[in-house]
Formats: C-alpha cells, structure tokens, sequence
C-alpha cells in the first residue's frame, strides 16, 4: 500500500508522516518540523532558525514567507505518496485493495478528455466477472406505467445515442485533508475525471417507460457483489430525486471515451449522474426502480453520502437526524501543471488546470502565487457541453528565484468560490478548498 514521506522528528524513535504530526499534535506540529513555533494569527511571521530550517527542507528561500499562514502545511509535502501499478492504470495511487480504490495524481489529468487509464476507481464491492454486453439486461420498474427489459442494443436502437464529456467526482474527494481525521478513503485531489461518455439519455428511458404522478426517487441497483459474498446482499444500491432523473445531462452509458466501458469502471452498461456525488452513477447497473420515497437503499441511509444540516465545528458529535443528503457537488478547482515539486528555470511559468462545479458553470478561476495576498485571472474555457468541466491557464510570473506555491480558485455563476478552509463534516465529504501546487524557482 501506498505511503506518505517521513519525517524524523527530534526525541522521538519513530518517522511519522507530517499529517501524522499535525493530526497528532497540531499545537507543536510546527515547532517539531520546522523548528518554529505557531502562531494564533494565522498571517503569523516566520523568524530566525523557523524559516531558514523551512527553506532548507524546501530547497530555497521563501519569498512571500510573511504571507504564509502559520500551521499551514507547504504544498511540497502535501502528496508524495508512493505509486502503484494497476493493470491498464499506470500512475493512479491504490487508496484500498478491498475494494479496489484508487486516485489520479493531478499531473496525469491534464488531459481536457480524461483517458479511461487515467480515470479514478472507486468500487464499493466485487465487481461482477460476467460482462458480457451481448447478455446484459437493464430493468425499469417501479411506478411505471410500461416496466421495460432492456438490452444494450435496445438501448442503441430504441433511443438518441448521445456522447457528453461529464464529470465524475467522488463525494469524498479531498478527505485526506480534513482534521480531524475523518474516516474512509483518504482521497486527495484525484478522485475526479471528465471522460467522453456515450449513452442515452436516462430522462428518455424514463419517458419511455411512462413515470407516474406519485414518483419520489429513482432506486439504482448493479451485479457487483457484496464484500461479504453473501448472496442477496448489495454493497451499494442509491438513487436521485426524480426531479434530477430527469434531466438531460445524465447517461445511462455503455461506452467510455469512444470504446467499451473499462470493467473497472462499471462495464457494460452503467449511470452517469454529473455534478452529483460519484456513487449516484451506479456501475454494472441491472435495474432502475421509480419509488414514490426517497431510496433506502444501501448507502442512502444513516451518515453515507450526506453532511450535517448546519455548519459545525470540527470535532463536534451530530446527530444522524441532523444529517441530510449530499445532492450537488460544490465549485472546486484543479491544478494539472505544472506538477508540485516542479523546479522552473527562469521566472515564469504557464500553469493549467480545470474547474467545475456541480451542476452550474464556472465563471472565473484566478490564481495566486504569493499566498492569496494577491490574486490574477487566469484565461478560463467555456464547457464542452452542459455539466463537463472547464480548462484555465494563466502564466504566473516569479520577483525572484525561491520557493513558491501556486493557488487556484474558482467562482460558479452563482458567485459562490472556494473556500481557503475546509467546512469540516464527521464524515469528509465535499473538501472544495484551493488546490496548492509547490514550485521552486531556480532563476
């Protein structure tokens, strides 16, 4: 499994990664490190042996040190998680082995079509071996008027084949980052992709099959097999209010980036729900049911997928009554280049990356390499299509040779940004703080 780089601390026996630090003893995390101590003002200065031990571990000087928020962590230690080969997916780093989940460095998703190799993996179960398209059936039942058994060639030939670049993004992305410790999947910034999807559309199977008044919920139900093996029983089964069924920029999908559906990624036929959590596109989907209840499925009820009603502070105990249901994904920004850790020669550099924000559009991405004290717009794309995500570049230029970190932030046409906090949840959803990228410039 995958590990994060040491650091050995004075008087102690043991390396401990720097999140085990700052998790473990968040007031003298930074004297251990650094050699310097916090600062209840969080603009608090570095001074004397804090800042030149920080810029030795760096590699340079830090020219907008007084910038820096005192018990922040630097971009540069942020990752370095050690890789691991998937079979087909060169790069991604293995999160759990049971089940399989794993995430994309941000440099691998520069891509503005992310390649299928470099999708991120999040399975709740075993996924099926028998996929065969040819014998693949879908179910439509429910409060239908017209319960439906559907091929994949049904689908192909009975309705609009449609192909849509779509965002997938796991609810739990950025959970690595929370403090405290939340558990789960200790995503960092890669459990998101915007593939070429092909499908037809959901909300014209729904049609076709002829949606009653008294309609809730869609139920979304797949072959993969519970971790337990128990026959019957459903590692994941969640839904949609019908309201978002039916809206055109979701897919039911057979294939992925012009090709058959990868069958790490749901083959043959699966949803494709953008904006909303990644675990309301339901891979090796079978069956579709309509309720006239909101789905109490496995994973819709208790805590999963859902955030407190209210903001709290971190730590505090919240009742499951107070939780509610994660539906749109916040607006949220990603770095792709230049990696973190990138050493540029001279005093400039041409960085790139994407933005998206659930079910809107981004309006401005700007960027920041002086620790937020000072902002510039970068140049932002529009979408290929409703619901895909956006690409921006800016070119960042540097006073003096040093350590820097480059900070993006996106604003949705609703005028909400990314926070500079993360809004801590017991569960570590919806982490949309700005993504920070390291660089040391040689000059």
């Amino acid at each position: 499994m995958a590990r994060r780089k040491g650091i050995d601390m004075k008087n102690d026996n043991e390396q401990k990664g720097i999140y085990e630090i700052y998790q473990s003893q968040p007031d003298t995390a930074d004297e251990k490190v650094f050699g310097r101590k916090s600062h209840s003002d969080r603009r608090g200065f570095l001074k004397g042996a804090g800042l030149a031990t920080m810029a030795a571990v760096l590699g340079g000087a830090i020219p907008f040190h007084r910038n820096m928020p005192a018990g922040m962590i630097p971009a540069a230690f942020a990752e370095g998680l050690d890789d691991v080969v998937i079979a087909g997916k060169d790069g991604l780093i293995v999160l759990n082995d049971r089940p399989l989940n794993a995430e994309t460095p941000p440099h691998l998703l520069n891509d503005d079509i992310t390649p299928t190799d470099r999708h991120f993996i999040r399975n709740n179960g075993i996924p099926p071996v028998n996929v065969d398209p040819q014998n693949w059936t879908l179910e439509i039942g429910g409060l239908v008027d017209n319960p439906m058994t559907l091929s994949i060639e049904d689908l192909k030939n009975k309705f609009d084949v449609v192909e849509q670049q779509l965002v997938v993004e796991c609810g739990g992305n950025g959970r690595a980052f929370f403090e405290p410790k939340a558990k789960g999947n200790q995503w960092t910034y890669g459990a998101v992709g915007c593939s070429n999807w092909t499908g037809v559309r959901l909300a014209d199977v729904l049609k076709a099959a002829g949606v009653k008044e008294n309609a809730v919920y869609t139920a979304h139900y797949s072959a993969d097999m519970h971790l337990s093996g128990k026959e019957g029983k459903l590692p994941i089964s969640r839904g949609i209010p019908i309201e978002k069924a039916m809206g055109g920029e979701n897919l039911i999908a057979f294939e992925q980036n012009g090709k058959p559906i990868h069958p790490m990624h749901g083959a043959p036929l699966r949803l494709v729900v953008p904006g909303w959590p990644g675990s309301c596109s339901q891979k090796w989907l079978t069956r579709i049911d309509v309720r006239d209840q909101v789905h109490d499925g496995p994973k819709m009820t208790g805590t999963s997928y859902r955030v407190p009603n209210r903001p709290v502070a971190p730590g505090e105990k919240v009742a499951k009554e107070d939780f509610e249901i994660i539906e749109r994904m916040p607006v949220k920004s990603l770095i792709t280049s230049p990696a973190t850790n990138t050493e540029v020669a001279g005093n400039s550099v041409t960085v790139r990356g994407h933005a998206w924000s659930g079910d809107r559009t981004v309006k401005t991405v700007e960027v920041s390499s002086d620790f937020g004290a000072t902002w510039q717009k970068a140049k932002l794309a529009e979408p290929a299509n409703p619901a895909a995500w956006q690409t921006f570049t800016a070119d960042v230029e540097f006073p003096k040779p040093g350590y820097y970190e480059v900070w993006a932030k996106a604003t949705d046409d609703q005028g909400v940004s990314q926070p500079f906090a993360i809004a801590w949840n017991p569960k570590g959803y919806l982490n949309n703080t700005f993504h920070r990228v390291a660089v040391l410039v040689k000059g």
